[in-house]
């Protein structure tokens, strides 16, 4: 017989969890609830670290952990930081007995691990210090503390600028630094004329605020909860990714309708388990990175990575932001599932460290998963899939006032990306092929580029089973009913003019490849793969594609703006007559045809056809279908709600 639990701030753990006696923390009610049973979780501030024992045994019979309706339920990885006393000037002191820390101490564990770039000598640690909810930054010595107008700015230079557009460092002066004894940390922390024993000042403990300790616990739903302030670790795919919440290395969990903020890495982990690899590459250092992350998809295969058992998740109607890497993150675990409807922001924008692993929503080997209709804004990256995107569809979501919107990376299709509206000045990175990019607007500048040094696996349809691997060639993708946007970067590609010189059909490629007489390898790499490129619209200085077919070019419209209002968010965006002359197709598989390397067809994940025919909004395609993800537009100026929630809700 199913029960529901109650947890409230008044309760005790010796109660019985009844609504009139309930438990005092909500790991009383995880240790146990069973499959069918609900934990209802009252007003108040829970910090505790939640790791449920046991799991559902159905999408229908599962555990559900959930805010009571219209009641604020905060679970919390911190701790508070009292007593200070003052030391010099806005430099504050205060003493942690290190037993609050038990196995795993913030303050002593440094953000490293496979592919973490910076900082290399003076290493953050997963450790945060909050000032009224704000983070403050780890200095890398006490002197910094006490003067931290001399930050050093030398080894932020060091990062990537291709990856990130680096704030000051000397934009915030709110510092902390941490000396570490035996039984004691002394933490010292420069607050700038606030008096800490009057404010809220909190300090992360736990790893993690809602993540089981064993793998395999199944079916378990949060919603409505607030989570913030964990000390999650480098979540590299290489090694077992933590997040604030995550359902480690398990099926068919729901996170829906929660507030996730204050990660030092990562929000929401739908990633792998540490068997198959905890960061090889840096501890040994025998093999590339490369190597490992490849050999631990083969190891999870062997501990049983299948659809029957690991992914297909829900990540819905959450609010994900200010975390150090990643708003999502997944590698394995995060193939069969959706993610839709989350408004996720200011992720990797503090810039304390920085390594090739970040961006709002970060996934590998996300297969079959369906990324649609969420709002990713103000990221270093909006999202990224790495490795092994095939059957992946990533659309109708909004981009804007990212460092980058989209990446796909060493993927070998078919992969869907459709309707989306990428608006910031640097849309995406394709180092895959095989994609489908189908009724997007597209505002920023394009790069694409092929990978030969990376044999990447592809796999049977709708299956974790690998069907070969095979480095990136670049192409053989599909640029159809389009719309996009020139712009001012020098020396970049607005539209699809850099696919001149591909051949414009399977056939004409076998063909090229065959003219060049008896061989195998080196005559697939000295041909272009195809490009099926039909039916886009380039405005203000957009540049097509030379051998295609039914388009509209005018440098006349274009000017498209993201405007944020009280509201919601709103596109608005000037368009020619011509482009509304031209006759558009349904997109359905058949339009779309088979991938070369993997020889598979763009379908539903169920195998059945698939039909392009709703666009951003919703709305049904039919009758005179226009290019672009929108469908009511008309000839000129046009301003059009496209996110019903205030930005940063």
């Amino acid at each position: 017989m199913s029960r529901i639990y109650h947890v409230a701030k008044f309760g005790s753990d010796r109660n019985p969890g009844t609504e009139e006696r309930p438990f005092f923390t909500i790991q009383r009610a995880a240790d146990l609830a069973v499959a069918g049973d609900t934990v209802i979780v009252h007003e108040g501030e829970y910090r505790e670290w939640v790791k449920p024992r046991n799991g559902g045994k159905s999408d229908g019979l599962r555990i559900t952990y959930m805010a009571a309706e219209g009641e604020r339920a905060v679970i919390k990885g911190s701790e508070r930081a009292e007593h200070w006393e003052r030391v010099e000037g806005t430099v504050w002191k205060t003493t942690i007995d290190r037993a609050v820390f038990g196995e795993y101490d913030p303050f002593c564990t440094e953000i490293d691990g496979d592919w973490m770039v910076a900082p290399r000598e003076h290493k953050v640690h997963t450790a945060e210090v909050y000032l009224n909810g704000k983070a403050l930054f780890e200095a890398p010595s006490l002197e910094k503390v006490f003067h931290p107008e001399r930050w050093e700015r030398s080894v932020y230079e060091t990062w990537d600028r291709r990856e990130e557009k680096l704030s000051d460092p000397d934009a915030s002066l709110l510092r902390w630094y941490a000396e570490t004894g035996e039984h004691t940390t002394s933490l010292y922390a420069n607050f700038q004329g606030v008096d800490p024993n009057r404010a809220l000042v909190e300090y992360n403990v736990r790893k993690a605020c809602f993540f089981p300790v064993r793998t395999g616990i199944d079916h378990i739903t949060v919603k409505g909860f607030e989570m913030a302030q964990a000390a999650t670790p480098w979540a590299p795919p290489t090694a077992k990714q933590w997040g604030i919440i995550g359902p480690n290395w398990s099926k068919g969990w729901i996170i829906e309708n929660n507030f996730i903020h204050d990660s030092k890495c990562s929000g929401i982990s739908l990633g792998k388990e540490e068997t198959t690899g905890e960061n090889d590459f840096t501890k040994w250092g025998k093999k590339p990175g490369y190597q490992y992350q490849l050999e631990a998809v083969f190891k999870a295969l062997a501990i049983g990575w299948s659809k029957e058992k690991i992914g297909s998740h829900i990540v819905r109607n959450n609010v994900i932001c200010d975390c150090g890497q990643n708003g999502v993150v997944g590698h394995m675990g995060s193939a069969f599932c959706e993610i839709c409807g989350n408004e996720i922001f200011r992720i990797g924008t503090k810039h304390e460290f920085y390594g090739h692993e970040l961006g709002g929503i970060k996934l590998h080997a996300a297969i079959d998963t369906y990324v649609h209709n969420n709002y990713i804004h103000d990221c270093t990256l909006g999202m990224w899939f790495d490795w092994q995107a095939q059957g992946l569809r990533v659309s109708a979501n909004l981009f804007e006032q990212n460092n980058r919107d989209l990446f796909v990376e060493v993927s070998h299709g078919p992969y869907l990306v459709d309707n989306n509206i990428f608006a910031s000045a640097y849309a995406f990175d394709n180092a895959s092929q095989g994609g489908a990019y189908v009724h997007n607007l597209v505002c920023g500048f394009l790069n694409r580029y092929p990978v030969l040094n990376r044999a990447t696996p592809y796999h049977f349809p709708h299956s974790t089973m690998p069907a070969g691997t095979a480095p990136v060639y670049g192409g053989d993708d599909r640029w159809l009913q389009n719309i996009f946007v020139g712009g001012n970067e020098p020396k970049k590609h607005y539209g699809t003019a850099e696919y001149n010189g591909s051949p414009t059909s399977l056939e004409e490629y076998i063909a090229q490849v065959r003219a060049l007489g008896y061989g195998d390898l080196e005559q697939f790499e000295r041909v272009r793969q195809p490009a099926d490129i039909e039916g886009n619209v380039y405005l203000n200085g957009a540049l097509p594609f030379e051998a295609e077919k039914n388009n509209c070019v005018s440098d006349a419209c274009g000017n498209a703006k993201i405007v944020r209002g009280g509201d919601g968010v709103y596109l608005e965006i000037e368009l020619p007559q011509a482009m509304f002359d031209m006759r558009e197709t349904l997109v359905t598989s058949r339009r779309l045809g088979m991938t070369r390397i993997t020889e598979g067809r763009f379908e539903r994940p169920d195998g059945g056809d698939l039909k392009i025919d709703t666009d951003f909004l919703g709305g049904n395609l039919k009758g005179a279908i226009a290019a672009g993800p929108l469908q009511r537009l008309h000839a000129g100026k046009n301003r059009v709600k496209i996110w019903n929630a205030p930005c940063g809700r």
